[in-house]
């Protein structure tokens, strides 16, 4: 593969700093160093963006020892189409330089923190390396997820052939913002029973959806009900990071919630939806009435069958609770694993270190292998194995075995008797949409909701997003499709509250997953579903790969490990309407790929 796909380094780049003791005439200086008629110019020269702190104060407002300057580099240092990760000394910046123009940004994605010079710069935007966030370089906007928050923007001009950043000391710090939300004007006691809109789920659809909603103006009443007891919180980490408490795993506290007018009911399951009535009913008996619907509530586990369903410490893996309380028995004991889905072995590679043995049970020969091919899911096996994890394949759990009520043994259909003091069930989930059964909101087969392009169902103002839908995915020629990624449930939350507001538009994504197991990740763009060759580059049994996954001739998706940012590179070609075909990657030279000048 030659150097083509080598990793880029961060450029180290000296800088003149300079504290302002008082305001300068540059401070009004737009991104290209020409004087700006605009004395309340924003940062890279645009209006209305801004930081939570900073509310939407011009930057007259601001005391000069709130912000930091520095000369960054020569205006000849670097070329179109560059990242440098510039230091203020009060924190660190992006600097980029596209067109001639150059402009700066937060340096961190403010999803996971992933350094965004490592990314890929394309058309306006820079996409995280790690999970495929994209941000406006101008304006610093979120404009593809994951992730809810978007980047702060730095004022840049050029002088004497230097070019000089100017920017917030706050904003260096935080490394983000929200956008600016609109507040509700609608005068309604709070237990009145009726919403403009009602979203059922707070999950990354419903959450999005929410905050779209304030963000594009929408100033009557939204109410979010959730069946969790906590505010949203990021849920795929439940898997990799078992310690972790509901706090540590936030999205947004209610503090936030409230302060944007997003009112959150937790603990409230609906149980019915009545369409003609617009009203949703709840377990607890109460009743809310809606204009809107916006029905996001996620994934249930697969039920599985077995003898012994009422022996203790057998976990789905569904809260903070379950995952803290699957770390605490596992420690120095025997873990049992039932399922090869991402989530199990993300719970098993979890548990390596923590407990006395780590056993998974798989109905496959090898994990993975419908989603990854048999070569990836054979080193991804290899690698569990050398942390010596056992492997029960081509088997099922035939019985859980207590002693006082506690898990003590799982017995396997092959006879296979595995000793146990905790067990977690990773296999699979379908949809949760069992209270839809009498609405009228029609459902497949399975369970799932289809959905138009607007995320609307058969119902008129009845909208639904995430795991629970079936949706026309551009990438197959609009065929609808069920894709259960965190990632992509952010883009349902914005579709859809963008066709409430009746402005509809098209979702424009690729879809991108990520895994983590013993320190490694693994990341995938696109819809492989269906795949019927994959052509590997790199060292599979070393970990270190990239596999493009084909389908008559066209590659559909991509993986890799340690080859960052391969994959984010392949879904900003893919996000342009590009075909890549099987021939262009079957030859091992990816020129093609990698932007001109990139460093």
């Amino acid at each position: 593969m030659g150097g083509c796909l080598s990793k880029s380094k961060p450029v180290e780049v000296k800088v003149e700093l300079t504290l302002l003791e008082k305001e300068k005439e540059a401070d009004v200086m737009s991104p290209n160093g020409k004087a700006s008629p605009l004395s309340e110019c924003r940062p890279n020269g645009a209006l209305g963006h801004c930081s939570d702190e900073d509310s939407a104060a011009p930057l007259s407002l601001y005391k000069p020892r709130d912000y930091v300057e520095a000369s960054v580099c020569h205006v000849k240092d670097m070329e179109n189409g560059q990242m440098r990760e510039v230091d203020l000394g009060s924190g660190r910046a992006l600097l980029i330089k596209e067109h001639g123009e150059f402009s700066a940004i937060g340096h961190k994605c403010p999803h996971y923190g992933a350094p965004l010079v490592k990314g890929v710069l394309s058309k306006g935007h820079v996409r995280c390396p790690w999970h495929g966030a994209c941000f406006n370089i101008a304006t610093g906007d979120i404009e593809d997820f994951p992730g809810l928050d978007s980047l702060p923007t730095f004022q840049v001009r050029v002088e004497k052939d230097k070019v000089i950043i100017r920017a917030n000391k706050q904003d260096l710090q935080s490394q983000k913002r929200s956008k600016a939300m609109a507040r509700c004007s609608a005068v309604i006691n709070s237990s009145t029973g009726f919403s403009h809109i009602l979203i059922v789920g707070s999950g990354p659809a419903g959450l999005v959806c929410a905050e779209t909603l304030r963000q594009e103006g929408f100033t009557d009443r939204i109410v979010m009900c959730t069946m969790d007891k906590y505010p949203p919180y990021d849920r795929p980490k439940l898997s990799k990071s078992l310690e972790s408490t509901a706090e540590q795993l936030r999205l947004r506290s209610i503090d936030f919630l409230q302060a944007h007018d997003i009112e959150l009911l937790t603990e409230k399951e609906a149980v019915a939806v009545d369409v003609k009535t617009k009203a949703v009913t709840f377990q607890d008996g109460s009743r809310m009435e809606y204009r809107k619907l916006f029905i996001a509530t996620g994934s249930k586990p697969k039920p599985m069958n077995y003898k012994g369903q009422d022996v203790r410490n057998v976990f789905h893996l569904r809260t903070p609770e379950d995952a803290n309380n699957v770390a605490r028995l596992a420690n120095n004991k025997n873990a049992v694993i039932v399922g090869t889905s991402f989530v199990g072995m993300e719970v098993a590679a979890a548990l390596t270190d923590k407990a006395h043995s780590v056993s998974i049970i798989g109905i496959e020969a090898v994990p993975f292998r419908k989603a990854l091919g048999e070569k990836v899911g054979k080193a991804i096996m290899k690698l569990f194995e050398t942390n010596r994890v056992k492997f029960y394949m081509l088997n099922e759990v035939s019985e859980m075995v207590g002693h006082h009520g506690q898990l003590k043994e799982v017995v396997l259909k092959s006879g296979k008797v595995l000793r146990a003091d905790v067990c977690v069930i990773g296999t699979g989930s379908g949809p949760a949409t069992g209270f839809l059964k009498q609405s009228g909101v029609h459902m497949d087969s399975k369970g799932f909701v289809p959905v138009n392009k607007a995320m609307q169902t058969n119902i008129d103002g009845v909208y639904a997003g995430g795991d629970i839908v079936t949706f026309p995915f551009p990438g197959r020629s609009n065929k609808k499709v069920n894709i259960p990624h965190w990632q992509m449930a952010h883009v349902h939350g914005r579709v859809a509250a963008l066709g409430m507001m009746g402005r509809p538009t098209e979702i424009k994504t690729v879809p991108y997953f990520w895994s983590a197991m013993f320190g490694k990740s693994l990341r995938y763009a696109g819809y492989g579903e269906g795949f019927d060759d994959v052509v590997i580059q790199g060292d599979v049994d070393e970990l270190k790969f990239v596999a493009f996954y084909t389908r008559s001739e066209e590659v559909v998706a991509v993986a890799s490990m340690n080859y960052d940012p391969i994959v984010s590179r392949v879904a900003e070609v893919l996000g342009s309407g590009k075909t890549i075909r099987k021939r262009d990657v079957e030859t091992g030279d990816m020129s093609w790929l990698i932007d001109k000048g990139s460093q």
